[in-house]
């Protein structure tokens, strides 16, 4: 961890340009933190998120020295998805990013995979609680889907 937290600037979306950019970032934090899927699951989800998910959501990304290393994409006060470069972890980069969020949608929601403890330690820490359950994420897959609600 460095000595002293990098600056991080928070902005929206540039457009589909920075859309291969932004699945980068997911794909690294994807593999270091969701061993609970194959390679072939996650180059499965890199059109819908390239063609579908980012689109169609409000996608605020996180910089430090003008270069993406972070985003997080909203669908009203609903938080779909939240990453951070791998070699990033650690640095404080999701709490700017949650930070942005809160300030906007203070009742802000997001679902987790209960197989990814990391991002749910790391939403406990922001303030949110579990409201729910569900045995099948929102693919229908077999990945228990915890609900999260923050204030």
């Amino acid at each position: 961890m460095p000595a002293h937290p990098p600056s991080v600037d928070v902005r929206p979306a540039t457009g589909p340009d920075e859309f291969p950019a932004l699945v980068r970032i997911w794909r690294s934090a994807v593999e270091a933190t969701h061993d609970f899927l194959t390679p072939a699951d996650v180059d499965g989800y890199v059109a819908p998120i390239l063609d579908d998910y980012l689109p169609a959501l409000e996608v605020l990304v996180a910089t430090v020295d003008d270069e993406p290393v972070g985003f997080v994409a909203l669908d009203g006060d609903q938080v779909e998805m939240l990453f951070v470069d791998a070699a990033r972890h650690g640095q404080g980069i999701g709490s700017v990013l949650m930070g942005h969020v809160v300030a906007r949608h203070p009742a802000v929601t997001v679902d987790v995979k209960e197989q990814n403890p990391g991002a749910l330690a790391f939403y406990r820490r922001q303030g949110f609680e579990v409201v729910g359950r569900s045995p099948l994420d929102g693919e229908g897959r077999q990945f228990t889907l915890l609900h999260l609600r923050r204030g």
